[in-house]
């Protein structure tokens, strides 16, 4: 059906709804290479390694130097730590509030833009069928208007308008597949600023 036809006469014959779905692949794959590079970067230095050298300042006494080496991290759980470290010498209900404050922040900031590919996930199948949907009513509409052509107009503008489908579903498997693994992302990110705060109080707690 589409072998004489160049890839953008394919997508003119869908109509407008792809110009749609084009614009929400785009905005699509511009958030999922930000956020991938973003959860990257704040794994550049792990839990256990930002903890190992917390605890090896912490027997020096060398608590600024701890303070020094989170805030050049550029990691959420080492925001968590640096929360409580700058706070170190104060009442352990203040430390663990500040930590659990962070926690919330550096959630919101893990969180960005994540919701427009799963908003892209869950509607592109959508859009694509509301354009197969218009492309079927065309391709019914012309039949009668022309009273000719028979079953090969008809069929000729149905294949056409199942291109709005087929791009949907192009859109829209992506943008899930990634979003859920966003979403398993983030969740790792909490736990791990959760168990840094449970354990730098530990150690604040130790250290009284």
């Amino acid at each position: 059906m589409f072998q004489d036809k160049s890839i953008f006469e394919i997508i003119h014959a869908g109509g407008f709804t792809i110009y749609i779905l084009i614009a929400c692949s785009v905005l699509s794959i511009a958030v999922i290479i930000e956020r991938l590079w973003y959860f990257k970067r704040c794994s550049a230095v792990s839990r256990i390694q930002l903890l190992e050298q917390i605890r090896k300042e912490a027997a020096r006494q060398q608590i600024s130097n701890a303070v020094d080496f989170c805030r050049h991290i550029d990691t959420p759980y080492a925001r968590v730590a640096l929360a409580g470290l700058n706070l170190n010498s104060h009442d352990d209900k203040l430390i663990s509030n500040a930590m659990e404050r962070e926690i919330t922040i550096q959630t919101v900031q893990l969180e960005r833009f994540t919701s427009i590919v799963g908003t892209i996930g869950g509607i592109a199948v959508y859009i694509g069928l509301f354009g197969t949907v218009l492309g079927i009513i065309r391709a019914f509409h012309d039949v009668s208007k022309t009273a000719s052509g028979g079953m090969d107009v008809v069929t000729a503008g149905i294949s056409e308008a199942l291109v709005c489908t087929a791009a949907g579903l192009l859109v829209a498997i992506p943008a899930v597949v990634s979003y859920n693994y966003f979403v398993r992302k983030i969740d790792n990110f909490v736990l791990d600023m959760e168990l840094t705060a449970s354990e730098l109080l530990d150690l604040c707690i130790k250290k009284k």
